[in-house]
């Protein structure tokens, strides 16, 4: 398999790259790139490795769907395409829309998001997500004195990245233990989180523990927003498919010899959060409750909706 590919998927798979929006990114310059320096001239050829690139791509992160639309965008168009150099142009141009599309898509929700934090609020954000730490920045560039909890987020805990970033910010910011989420909700007045996969019916796919921010807030009466490009929603989720849930080894989660051989250990990457608990998804197209999801689909997928039945 070629390089390009390769490597992309291994950092992906290893989470050397991390954060959906940049998983998706990176599937789809990798992509670009491949069809840049692919070495060929036969059409057929050319779609076939591709379709093979694809697949290894895909299979570094099975849970995210924002990977899956970066390909699949990357990759319209070469099905049609008459010569070999007309499926490669169109391959290294989607990349690089798609690309610039997902970028702008972050800042856009980043505007709009900042709107719902008032000044002197106290926010809870969980794992790392580039998008919801990009509304909370936006909000202290606006002036807004906020406060922010981020959760370690184990077994990664990639809550250190948040509190570096929202540091770095200008933000007031405390690192709690995930177990504390409950006891510090009373105090916190919005959740900001990102997304990994949103489903047709406004769930929740998003790092293992989201859930029990989402409801801990509910008891506790915070308002729970999700920010997200649309990019992560799922149109598969339409037709029956379910989101399949990623356990990683668990060397993340004990040493050798640490445990019994005999006791298993359970180490899911992600958890999904009913719609119910969800009170706002913050998209780069708007603001809308977990209800509206499935008519965005529709709208955004068009008549190629149906070809994944």
């Amino acid at each position: 398999m070629n390089q390009i590919i390769s490597a992309t998927a291994s950092d992906i798979r290893d989470m050397r790259v991390r954060g959906a929006g940049r998983i998706a990114r990176a599937g789809a310059t990798a992509l670009a790139d491949y069809a840049a320096s692919y070495e060929g001239r036969s059409l057929e050829e050319f779609r076939n490795d591709l379709r093979k690139a694809s697949e290894v791509i895909l299979g570094s992160r099975p849970t995210a769907v924002s990977l899956w639309n970066g390909v699949h965008y990357t990759l319209r168009g070469i099905s049609s395409a008459e010569t070999f150099e007309a499926a490669r142009d169109s391959v290294i141009a989607n990349g690089k829309e798609f690309v610039t599309n997902s970028e702008q898509a972050v800042q856009r929700i980043a505007r709009i998001g900042a709107k719902r934090i008032k000044d002197g609020d106290v926010l809870m954000t969980h794992c790392n997500s580039s998008v919801a730490i990009g509304v909370i920045l936006e909000a202290v560039r606006q002036g807004k004195d906020i406060k922010v909890y981020a959760t370690e987020s184990r077994p990664w805990r990639q809550g250190i990245l948040t509190v570096n970033d929202l540091s770095k910010g200008g933000v007031d910011t405390t690192l709690i233990i995930d177990s504390a989420v409950r006891s510090v909700m009373s105090r916190v007045d919005r959740v900001f989180v990102g997304a990994d996969t949103i489903t047709s019916s406004g769930s929740l796919i998003n790092k293992i523990g989201t859930s029990q921010v989402a409801m801990a807030a509910n008891e506790a009466r915070a308002e729970v927003n999700v920010c997200s490009e649309t990019y992560k929603f799922s149109p598969k989720t339409m037709f029956g498919d379910t989101v399949t849930i990623e356990e990683r080894d668990i060397s993340e989660v004990v040493r050798p010899g640490e445990i019994p051989e005999n006791v298993r250990v359970f180490n899911p990457v992600f958890d999904t959060t009913p719609a119910k608990y969800i009170d706002n998804i913050i998209t780069e197209v708007g603001i809308m409750s977990p209800g509206a999801v499935y008519g965005v689909m529709v709208k955004q997928f068009g008549e190629s909706i149906f070809d994944l039945e």
